[in-house]
C-alpha cells in the first residue's frame, strides 16, 4: 500500500538546517521573497534575526553583482528549472568569496510552481574533501586574480605542484568540472557582473579572457541559457 504524503512544516527543515554549518538553505516564494532561512545565511549577512531578511529578495541583502545573479536563477526556477550543483561564488561571514555548490528546485503546490527551495554547500567543508579542496586553493586564487589573462594548465601545475593526471583527477573530485571549465565558469561569472555597467558585449568579452565576441557569446549561452544581450536587457528591465 503506498503511504499518504506527509504534509512538512518548512519550519522544522528550517531548524533542522540550522545545525549544519557548512549548508546555506533557504525557500523563497513566488516573487523569490525569502520566507525561511537557516542560522548559516544569518551569519555570513552578519544578521541577529531571520526577521531582517524574511520578504526581502537577493537583490536587497547581497551585493549588487551578486544579487542579480541570484535573482536570475531564482526566476528560471520559478519558471521550472532546476539547478544542480552550480559552481558560484559566495559572501563567508568575514565578507571574503567563497566557493560553493547551489542546488534549487521549484515548489510546487497542486502542480503550480508557488515557490523555491535550495542548499549552497561550501566546497571548504565538504566532508573528505577539506585537503583536496585545500591543495587547489592557490590555483582558485589565481584563476580568480588573472581570469583575463591567458591561463594555462602549465601555470596550475606549477601553483599545485601536481601532475597534470592528478590535477584534472582533483579538479573533478572537487568542482565536477575540469581545470579549463572551472576557468571559464569563473570568466562568464566575471563578465555577468560587467554587463551590469555600460561596456559594450565585445570590449566585456575581451576584459574576461574569451578570443573574440563569438566565442563568448557561445560559452555565455550554454552556461546561462540565454545571450549576453538577452541578460543585459532583463537585468535592464
Amino acid at each position: 500500500m503506498k503511504p499518504s504524503p506527509l504534509a512538512v512544516d518548512a519550519a522544522e527543515v528550517e531548524a533542522l538546517f540550522d545545525s549544519i554549518p557548512d549548508v546555506l538553505f533557504f525557500i523563497k516564494d513566488r516573487e523569490g521573497r525569502y520566507t525561511h532561512v537557516n542560522a548559516t545565511m544569518l551569519r555570513r549577512l552578519g544578521l541577529r534575526s531571520r526577521k531582517e531578511i524574511i520578504g526581502k529578495r537577493a537583490s536587497e541583502v547581497y551585493p549588487s553583482g551578486l544579487g542579480a545573479n541570484y535573482g536570475l536563477q531564482d526566476r528560471q526556477v520559478l519558471e521550472g528549472a532546476v539547478i544542480d550543483n552550480l559552481l558560484e561564488l559566495h559572501l563567508f561571514s568575514d565578507q571574503e568569496p567563497g566557493w560553493c555548490l547551489t542546488c534549487k528546485r521549484p515548489l510546487r503546490i497542486d502542480g503550480q510552481v508557488a515557490g523555491l527551495i535550495g542548499i549552497s554547500r561550501d566546497l571548504a567543508g565538504r566532508e573528505g574533501l577539506e585537503a583536496d579542496y585545500r591543495s587547489l586553493r592557490e590555483a582558485l586564487v589565481h584563476m580568480n586574480r588573472h581570469y583575463a589573462e591567458n591561463i594555462r594548465v602549465q601555470d596550475l601545475l606549477d601553483i599545485t605542484g601536481f601532475s597534470e593526471s592528478k590535477l584534472e583527477r582533483t579538479f573533478q573530485k572537487v568542482f565536477q568540472l575540469s581545470p579549463l571549465q572551472l576557468l571559464t565558469r569563473v570568466r562568464i561569472q566575471a563578465a555577468m557582473h560587467r554587463l551590469h555597467g555600460p561596456g559594450s558585449i565585445a570590449s566585456i568579452a575581451q576584459a574576461c579572457g574569451f578570443s573574440d565576441q563569438s566565442a563568448f557569446t557561445r560559452r555565455f549561452v550554454a552556461l546561462v541559457g540565454m545571450t549576453p544581450g538577452e541578460y543585459r536587457r532583463l537585468r535592464a528591465g
